[in-house]
C-alpha cells in the first residue's frame, strides 16, 4: 500500500484483490470507467470504484494514486485502442471509399465494443491534469484523425471523392461516428456497424436523390 493511504488492517483483511483478476489495473479501468459513464467523473468516488470491486480503497492506491490518474489512464487507453482497431480495420485495403467505409466501421465498433471508456473519454478528454498525458492523448487523437485524412485526400487526388476541404470533412465524419455515443447503446435494434454503414451511405451520396 502506498505511504498514507487510508485503511485500517480490518479493512484489508476484508477486502483485497479478487483472487480471479488476472489483471487487476485493467479491471479497475474498466469498472470505473463505467460507474464514470454511468454517474458522471465528478459524482463518483474512489471509495465507489473500490467497492464494484470488493477492493478496499488502499488496494486502489497500489495501482493508481488519485481517481484523476484513473480518469486519465482511461482516456490514453480508449484513444489508443480506438486508434489501432481503426488501422487495423483499413488494412484490409481497397479503393479510397472502401477504406473509408472500414474506417468508420472500426471505429463504430470499438465504440461499441468499449462504450463505457468511450463515454469518458469523450466527455473527459479536455478535462485531463497530467500535461504530458494530455499531451499524448492529443498525439493518438490526431493520428486517429490523420488515418482517416490519408484515406479523404488520397480519394481526392485519384477522383474517387470529389474535391473537398479533407480536414473539414474528417472532422464531420468523426463527429457522426463519436457523438452516436449520445444515442447509441450496444445491444439495441441497430449493431454499430449498420449505424457507421448508413453514415457511409450518407456521406458518399449526399441527400440529393440519385
Amino acid at each position: 500500500m502506498a505511504p498514507g493511504a487510508p485503511g485500517e488492517e480490518g479493512e484489508e483483511k476484508r477486502l483485497g484483490r479478487p483472487p480471479l483478476v488476472s489483471d487487476p489495473r485493467e479491471e479497475i479501468l474498466r469498472q470505473a470507467a463505467k460507474l464514470f459513464a454511468q454517474k458522471g467523473y465528478g459524482a463518483s468516488s474512489l471509495a465507489e470504484v473500490a467497492a464494484t470491486l470488493n477492493y478496499s480503497k488502499g488496494a486502489i492506491y497500489n495501482y493508481f494514486a488519485t481517481k484523476q490518474e484513473i480518469y486519465d489512464a482511461i482516456i490514453i487507453r480508449t484513444l489508443d485502442g480506438l486508434n489501432q482497431a481503426a488501422a487495423a480495420a483499413v488494412a484490409e485495403g481497397g479503393s479510397p471509399h472502401a477504406r473509408l467505409r472500414l474506417f468508420m466501421i472500426g471505429h463504430a465498433r470499438y465504440l461499441a465494443d468499449n462504450y463505457d471508456s468511450f463515454v469518458t473519454m469523450l466527455v473527459g478528454y479536455s478535462g485531463m491534469a497530467n500535461a504530458a498525458l494530455k499531451d499524448e492523448a492529443l498525439r493518438l487523437r490526431d493520428a486517429h484523425e490523420g488515418q482517416l485524412r490519408a484515406i479523404i485526400a488520397q480519394g481526392v487526388a485519384d477522383g474517387s471523392f470529389r474535391a473537398m476541404d479533407v480536414a473539414m470533412t474528417g472532422r464531420a465524419v468523426l463527429s457522426l461516428l463519436s457523438w452516436m455515443a449520445r444515442w447509441y447503446r450496444p445491444g439495441g435494434a441497430m449493431a454499430a456497424e449498420d449505424v457507421a454503414d448508413f453514415y457511409c451511405d450518407l456521406i458518399a451520396s449526399g441527400l440529393l436523390p440519385r
